[in-house]
């Protein structure tokens, strides 16, 4: 495809795209805005009418109830009025006799209407009783004439745009391919070896600009050839005795570089599955109780259902009925079964059902989603945005029901800014500290989960009042293998795991204060990072 019709194309389906959205937004607001115009209108006719009858209807004055309706159908695309007593009953009607004939069916919106006419009602109450109500209908034929007439016209004048775009991107890319011509030749000729080329230009224009650095080019490639050529044959045999030891030895670097990495991610994920297991019977506890009342609210859900059927059922078979005594009957039916279904209770528990239900599948969903990110092993090594309050909370979520019985736990999270490091790896390392403070407590205690900036790093603060750590062991906790626990109890790679996720993969650092028999406290420190630079790069905010 050349150039020409590159540039023909490109702006005629730019400008296409415009004119399409700018058409599309105007065409829409103004249907909208008619729509919902003209609804308001029908909905406001009723209401008046209905008030200015209430009277005549209340007091059965039919003859006032005539110059009503005769007055409301003066208004402008009305095509009907009725107004209607107690049981339906017509007091007075007007308009288009073969619409007042049809059955009344009440529209929602003027965009789904079928038959060109908005049908709408009000109804007739005093005192919170319903006497009666008002119908109206409105003709829509004139709003939508209007529509399409705009529609149409809003076609026209893109097509008419899309010729004067056609046109003026034909002149320009006539233009550009007429100076770029004898710059492609000239390419072509250098392509074969022809680096004597010249290209001839005038004017001071960027194309010119373009032709007189390719000369210097030409010029310049054709020096750097004869050098080239020099040093090439000496180049050749020199290469040969170093490809084959370089490739020799660039493979033994990667095939020692990926056994490093990938044993280094088995270490990890092993260790974050061992913390999943700690916790597997606690949160298994934690799905079953949301489970056990969303499974019965919906058994309750169930019979309530079968009883809002059996009421609709009634009522359908009342609209069936014109016969007054028949009526009354089905009315009793009604009442009947509304008061042996207990309605009103069904309707005031209705919410709360399904407010818990929600609740409980939503607190299964988190902890789900919280097991799904901590056993996730993330192989891509890519920082991504993450926010660290958000990281500390899910972990929570995760290890609350390993806590939650002899452990108060209180959050104090500041206000950080969203930061590049590797999530699931950060939740790994609180997920260890969490959890080897709770062991640390015997009996109740507290944790104690802070956030805050300083300066130019997020630190994190996890604080416990457990048995503390002797002084002499603080400097071996983060040695591969050194655990305080019983043996069978901890690998001894938690912590070490930790430091070199936060000291080596994100240039951070780690602090502990223990003081034996009042608790530990450690301090996590990570660099706001702002900008992305490669994998596992970024830039530390300044």
């Amino acid at each position: 495809m050349s150039l020409r019709l590159k540039t023909i194309l490109g702006i005629a389906i730019i400008q296409a795209v415009l004119l399409l959205i700018l058409a599309s937004i105007t065409l829409e607001y103004l249907r909208t805005t008619n729509y919902d115009s003209l609804s308001k209108r029908a909905s406001t006719t009723a209401t008046l009418f209905a008030t200015t009858t209430a009277d005549a209807v209340l007091s059965y004055d039919l003859a006032s109830l005539s110059a009503f309706v005769d007055e409301v159908m003066k208004n402008p695309d009305l095509v009907y009025a009725r107004v209607l007593g107690p049981g339906n009953q017509v007091f007075a009607e007007g308009g288009d006799a073969a619409i007042l004939s049809r059955p009344f069916k009440q529209d929602i919106d003027v965009e789904h209407v079928d038959d060109t006419i908005f049908d709408t009602y009000a109804e007739i109450s005093e005192g919170g009783e319903v006497y009666g109500r008002v119908e109206v209908g409105i003709d829509i034929n004139s709003l939508t004439k209007a529509i399409e007439a705009a529609t149409t016209e809003s076609a026209t004048v893109a097509a008419v745009g899309m010729l004067f775009v056609a046109v003026f991107s034909s002149m320009l890319g006539t233009y550009l391919t007429s100076q770029l011509k004898s710059l492609s030749a000239a390419a072509k000729s250098i392509a074969k070896g022809n680096l004597a080329i010249k290209v001839p230009f005038k004017g001071r224009d960027e194309i010119s600009h373009v032709a007189y650095a390719f000369n210097a080019m030409a010029a310049n490639l054709k020096e750097v050839s004869l050098r080239r050529d020099q040093f090439e044959a000496e180049l050749q045999e020199l290469n040969r005795s170093l490809e084959d030891r370089v490739q020799q030895r660039t493979q033994e670097l990667e095939k020692a570089n990926h056994e490093i990495k990938d044993a280094q991610t088995k270490l990890i994920q092993s260790e974050k599955m061992a913390s999943i297991g700690v916790l597997s019977a606690g949160v298994a506890h934690e799905i079953n109780n949301p489970l056990g009342f969303v499974i019965s609210n919906l058994s309750t859900l169930d019979i309530y259902a079968k009883n809002y059927r059996k009421l609709v059922a009634e009522y359908q078979r009342l609209q069936e009925i014109d016969d007054p005594a028949e009526r009354d009957a089905q009315l009793q039916v009604i009442a009947d079964l509304t008061e042996s279904s207990d309605l009103e209770f069904m309707n005031d528990d209705l919410d709360d059902l399904l407010k818990d239900t929600h609740e409980g599948s939503i607190r299964v969903k988190e902890i789900v989603k919280g097991l799904k990110a901590f056993s996730h092993a993330d192989q891509t090594g890519r920082m991504q945005l993450a926010d660290i309050n958000e990281c500390i909370t899910s972990t929570l979520t995760v290890a609350n029901n390993e806590l939650k019985y002899h452990c108060e736990l209180s959050t104090a999270l500041g206000d950080l800014p969203q930061t590049y490091c590797l999530p699931s790896k950060i939740k790994q390392v609180l997920l260890n500290i969490i959890l080897n403070a709770g062991h640390a407590i015997e009996g109740q205690g507290h944790i104690d989960i802070s956030s805050q900036v300083i300066g130019d790093y997020i630190e994190i603060r996890i604080k416990d009042d457990g048995c503390g750590i002797a002084e002499d062991e603080i400097s071996k906790l983060f040695d591969p293998f050194y655990t305080t626990k019983q043996v069978g109890e901890g690998t001894g790679l938690g912590l070490a795991i930790s430091y070199g996720i936060i000291v080596d993969e994100h240039n951070g650092d780690i602090n502990v204060q223990s003081e034996e028999g009042k608790g530990t406290c450690f301090t996590l420190l990570l660099p706001i990072v702002t900008e992305q630079l490669g994998t596992g790069d970024a830039t530390v905010a300044v």
